[in-house]
């Protein structure tokens, strides 16, 4: 499957589209090789998608963009910087906000504590919390109450809105709709518009293929910790030979 790798779009290539590019990078984990070799570009001011079977290495690259695990070989670019040697906390402060699929939300702590936490300096801009509202009003209701006490979609909620509560150049979202309602699901469509239209550039590993094939611009698939092939979502999702190669299934009952 290593050379099933295609051509990107054209005019991506071009350096002022690229605000995020991984060359040749490599990731290990303990003993274990994860990734091995990933190159990945991901155009300013779209939602890139990054599918691929379990264990491919989607989360990984995640990770390793955010510092959280280190590349041992290759560059992180993001908008015209190496990152792959600075501390996470320096990777946010560069403009990208994280969100893992275990959500990571502070429990004990309320609604409120949460997205203070993830505002500069603890100072949320009312005009954009409402906003935020408008996507997810159920925060809103439990503005005050234990984040440990809501259900997982709720917390989910509050994991987004704390990626969202700052503009980001860059939003890593790692499985957002998983075990969440269709209703839920809508809304998380919904905002993640609105921030493709406010510039800011997403890329996300999902396994609903409904929320992504009418959402994202461009695809990336990972297998055995490599990128295998790189197009439009368009593509892939009009040609089920492709989705065969690719993934060993049809896109249509991958959900």
């Amino acid at each position: 499957m290593s050379d099933a790798a295609t051509q990107a779009p054209a005019g991506q290539t071009q350096a002022a589209q690229k605000l995020l590019e991984l060359k040749g990078v490599h990731t290990h984990i303990g003993e274990y090789h994860i990734l091995q070799g990933v190159d990945l570009c991901v155009p300013r001011g779209g939602l890139a998608v990054l599918l691929g079977r379990n264990g491919a290495g989607k989360t990984t690259t995640l990770r390793t963009i955010m510092g959280l695990w280190k590349a041992s070989q290759g560059s992180v670019q993001f908008d015209g910087q190496n990152i792959a040697a600075l501390s996470t906390p320096s990777i946010a402060q560069a403009g990208i906000a994280y969100v893992p699929e275990s959500m990571a939300i502070f429990s004990d702590l309320t609604v409120k504590e949460n997205l203070h936490l993830a505002a500069r300096n603890g100072a949320m801009n009312t005009e954009r919390l409402e906003w935020i509202f408008g996507f997810f009003p159920a925060l809103k209701k439990f503005w005050n109450y234990p984040a440990g006490n809501l259900s997982g979609g709720q917390k989910q909620m509050v994991a987004i809105a704390r990626a969202m509560i700052e503009p980001r150049k860059l939003l890593l979202v790692d499985e957002p709709t998983k075990g969440l309602a269709p209703a839920i699901i809508q809304s998380l469509m919904e905002a993640f518009k609105e921030l493709k239209a406010s510039d800011t550039t997403i890329l996300l590993v999902e396994q609903n293929f409904n929320f992504v094939k009418n959402l994202g611009d461009t695809v990336a698939v990972m297998d055995d910790g490599r990128v295998v092939h790189t197009g439009t979502m368009r593509e892939l999702a009009d040609n089920e030979d492709l989705q065969q190669k690719l993934l060993g299934l049809s896109l249509a009952s991958h959900q």
